[in-house]
């Protein structure tokens, strides 16, 4: 039997290291991951995937990851059944074997700065037209008419 999960995505808040009863550190965590397509409107969605790391990445998680942070995660998917109020209720999540940091503190201090001067201004744009894309008039240029073999 095989499961394994490797996902790359963002942490959606800053981490919180939490103790269990027999003092093992854990961090709980949910990692937002962009899909490859987009909706009817144009619209790019994301999945939220919860997360568990345990014992000593859970302590450098907590001490260096932070909101928005790129991460790479290994580990397996797991099912967990609780109680609450006499009601059965199941959580599935990723239990992570290892968490690799993606960018640099300073990476990550730099977006979420931009992040903030953005959400603190946000004049509106006019969007990109393809005459305004270097790209796209170089494909133009390679893909003429007269240049076609056929």
């Amino acid at each position: 039997m095989i499961n394994k999960a490797i996902l790359v995505g963002r942490i959606t808040k800053d981490p919180e290291l939490k103790m269990t009863q027999s003092n093992i550190p854990f961090v709980n965590f949910t990692l937002a991951i962009d899909r490859t397509f987009t909706d009817q409107s144009g619209e790019r969605q994301a999945d939220f995937i919860q997360c568990v790391v345990w014992r000593k990445q859970a302590e450098n998680v907590s001490k260096y990851v932070s909101k928005g942070s790129l991460l790479g995660i290994e580990g397996r998917i797991q099912t967990r059944q609780y109680e609450v109020d006499g009601q059965n209720r199941y959580a599935t999540e990723v239990v992570c074997d290892s968490v690799q940091f993606l960018e640099s503190k300073a990476e990550s201090e730099a977006r979420r700065n931009n992040q903030s001067q953005r959400d603190d201004y946000n004049p509106v744009t006019p969007s990109k037209t393809a005459d305004d894309d270097a790209f796209y008039e170089t494909s133009k240029e390679l893909a003429a008419e007269e240049d076609l073999p056929f």
